[in-house]
């Protein structure tokens, strides 16, 4: 039962994430993309078979953790906390910007394009 939870959780989690990246303005998808981390790092956490009582070191006892899971899982959420950084301060230069928060560009109003107002040469 607790197997069939994690998993629906898992899916759930990164159903949505890709649902909010397909979005059409940039706070989904920031969101999107964090919901997918969480379903990455639970996905990961479970393919690690964590054990709760048993010591990190090999030997010291008949079942010892593995601790490859934890520290991939570490490192995916100081990638994530950087990428969503990156990504938040990118969307609200793009806001700043255009004036609008759609990420596809074709929303972009009239009064912010660039308009060439070079003069034409005189004959």
């Amino acid at each position: 039962m607790t197997n069939l939870a994690i998993s629906l959780l898992i899916g759930v989690l990164t159903g949505a994430g890709v649902y909010l990246v397909l979005r059409a303005q940039t706070f989904p998808v920031v969101l999107g993309l964090t919901l997918m981390s969480y379903g990455v790092n639970l996905f990961l956490f479970t393919m690690g078979r964590l054990h709760t009582a048993a010591p990190a070191v090999v030997g010291a006892a008949e079942q010892s953790a593995d601790a490859l899971p934890q520290a991939l899982v570490l490192t995916a959420i100081v990638i994530a906390f950087a990428m969503t950084a990156f990504v938040i301060v990118l969307a609200l230069k793009a806001r700043a910007a255009l004036g609008n928060d759609h990420v596809d560009g074709t929303h972009i109003p009239e009064a912010n394009r660039v308009i060439d107002r070079r003069e034409e040469p005189r004959a």
